[in-house]
């Protein structure tokens, strides 16, 4: 029996062998990629349309300002900030030993490393952070960005990225959604509620 099941199995693969399609190559990622002449406002005006919200700051002292205005972060009990001089934690990051203690984060404030006009999406790693998952357990997420550290297009934030060694990558764009039921859009139905991106500089 299992003789036949090896030997089918490999009929199987030799047919899928011989019914390859050419070979053809790959695209040329030069050409005319889209460039805004604002990438800071297309980045805010994707980032709303898609449930977010995004607030060009000049320095951390104005993060804390804005902080202060936001029902959400006031509300929260516990908080967790990893950005130096932004917020008062209240979470023992340093102490923490398994993600699962960070299932009841209300807020967390971390870092991104570049943001994406096109589709406001943020770049975010494992590089500061033990913990990686607190990006998608949290309830409400911020991230601050480098004003300077907003590009135009996808093609531009794929020339940044370099895999050399193991590890943690992922582009966010706003809060959690879906729309699979009745294609009904849900907001914060697997991941934090709410996004907030400070682009400070």
């Amino acid at each position: 029996m299992k003789a036949l099941a090896v030997s089918a199995r490999e009929e199987i693969l030799k047919t899928i062998r011989r019914h390859l399609p050419e070979a053809s190559p790959l695209p040329s990622h030069d050409g005319p990629w889209i460039e805004y002449p604002d990438p800071i406002a297309q980045f805010s005006a994707v980032l709303e349309m898609i449930g977010g919200q995004c607030f060009p700051v000049r320095d951390i002292a104005a993060v804390n300002q804005v902080l202060e205005s936001l029902p959400l972060w006031n509300s929260a009990e516990k908080r967790l900030s990893l950005i130096p001089g932004v917020g008062e934690s209240n979470v023992e990051w340093d102490t923490i030993q398994n993600p699962h203690d960070l299932e009841d984060v209300d807020f967390a404030i971390l870092p991104a490393e570049f943001a994406v006009a096109e589709n406001a999406a943020v770049w975010v790693t494992d590089r500061a952070l033990r913990h990686r998952v607190i990006y998608f357990l949290c309830e409400h997420l911020a991230v601050v960005v480098p004003r300077s550290e907003v590009l135009s297009n996808l093609n531009q934030a794929y020339q940044r990225l370099s895999f050399t060694e193991p590890r943690f990558g992922a582009f966010i764009a706003g809060p959690s959604k879906t729309a699979d039921i009745e294609q009904s859009l849900v907001i914060g139905a697997h991941g934090p509620r709410s996004m907030t991106v400070f682009l400070v500089g």
